[in-house]
């Protein structure tokens, strides 16, 4: 028998009641977005590869589909994350000298998933904000994350907080650029993310001085934000540039506390997760039955310089398809169950009906319906001469 018709791995179809589910939440979304002032933008679903990579690093090379466009001969790229766009777009289409705040939602398709259960085909979300280098925009963008995960009906959110700016002041304050150059940066991050005290001290054998005593006492400064705060100014350089992104982390942990109950806020200055596409404060979302954040974002002011124009920008983005597994909400609508019958009056009643908002489906002549997305729990009947509707029998 043919297999033809089986997708790929980690490739799936979306049913109708999760299809509902993602479609209500992507409604939402932008709906709040845009009562934050933020712009909806659609950026293509492929580009030349080399608008599309601009300014993000390696990683994102790795989990881009590569193409040939038939028409110029040219390689192109499947985009597998829209925050690049956004940035082109924010860069050359807008070229606004002010704030701008922009919103965006689509699927994105990567090479490999990025976890066993995960899709290579995600319904990316986001929002960013172009323009404002204070620390204003974090907590905007950083409100508007918190404010999407809980539209999903998520609770116990816990906020991790990071900041690219400090590894940057340390890895600047090594003693000389040639010992710098020796080090495997790449392994140096990934010890630093692993907590691996021993590679760590192994990569930084020989090197002696402040920062050096500062990357390795990363790994434990991880916790609850006033006490970590507190053991990071003793353990590491008095330089202005971790001074500030300190206050940052306290100011953003504060924000983040004070959005309510069922939110609460960490520091883990080693995970330096996006830290070649960061500036500046780094925060991912956790909930209860995920490993991984629900939610990334934070600051990433380079991103325009690639693309020709230096400009501030912050943004969080997150997976609807994910987000809509984890939704306890139920998606399923409940709707009315009419005959099919071509009398006037039931035709009018039918249009009432739809047009205050009511879902009403005709029954086909002969056949069952089977629905997922809706429950019928009432039907149209002629009453007395009135169609009228009313509780469906069980």
């Amino acid at each position: 028998m043919s297999k033809s018709w089986l997708l790929p791995e980690s490739i799936a179809d979306i049913l109708p009641s999760e299809a509902r589910k993602i479609e209500e939440l992507r409604r939402g979304l932008l709906d709040d977005f845009r009562s934050y002032g933020y712009e909806l933008v659609m950026p293509p679903l492929l580009e030349y590869l080399e608008s599309l990579l601009t300014g993000t690093g390696h990683d994102l090379s790795l989990r881009t589909f590569k193409l040939i466009d038939q028409l110029s001969g040219r390689t192109m790229g499947l985009r597998a994350d829209i925050t690049p766009q956004v940035a082109r777009i924010d860069a050359h289409l807008l070229n606004r000298s002010g704030v701008t705040r922009l919103c965006y939602s689509g699927s994105v398709l990567h090479t490999r998933a990025a976890g066993f259960h995960s899709t290579r085909e995600p319904i990316q979300a986001g929002a960013e904000i172009y323009g404002h280098a204070g620390i204003e925009a974090d907590i905007e963008i950083q409100e508007l994350m918190l404010a999407a995960l809980r539209r999903a009906g998520l609770a116990d959110i816990r906020v991790d907080l990071c900041h690219a700016g400090i590894l940057e002041a340390l890895l600047a304050g090594l003693p000389n650029s040639e010992n710098i150059e020796n080090i495997d940066q790449e392994a140096l991050f990934a010890a630093l993310e692993a907590k691996e005290q021993t590679a760590l001290d192994g990569l930084l054998r020989g090197l002696s001085g402040p920062s050096v005593d500062g990357l390795r006492a990363l790994p434990a400064l991880y916790g609850e934000p006033a006490e970590v705060l507190v053991r990071a100014a003793k353990a590491l350089p008095a330089a202005p540039a971790i001074a500030k992104a300190l206050d940052e982390l306290a100011t953003l942990a504060k924000a983040a506390e004070a959005a309510g109950q069922g939110v609460s806020a960490s520091l883990d200055l080693s995970d330096l997760r996006g830290y070649h596409y960061h500036s500046g404060v780094m925060f991912a979302a956790y909930v209860a039955g995920l490993p991984n954040a629900v939610a990334r974002g934070g600051r990433y002011d380079r991103v325009g310089q690639a693309f020709g124009r230096a400009r501030p920008a912050t943004g969080f983005s997150l997976d609807l398809r994910e987000l809509a597994g984890l939704s306890p909400i139920e998606a399923r609508t409940t709707a009315i169950l009419a005959p099919w019958d071509q009398d006037l009056e039931l035709v009018k009643k039918i249009k009432e009906l739809r047009q205050s908002g009511e879902v009403v489906i005709q029954s086909l002549p002969g056949n069952q319906h089977d629905l997922d997305e809706f429950s019928c729990d009432r039907m149209l009947t002629l009453r007395d001469g009135q169609w009228t509707v009313v509780p469906r029998p069980a």
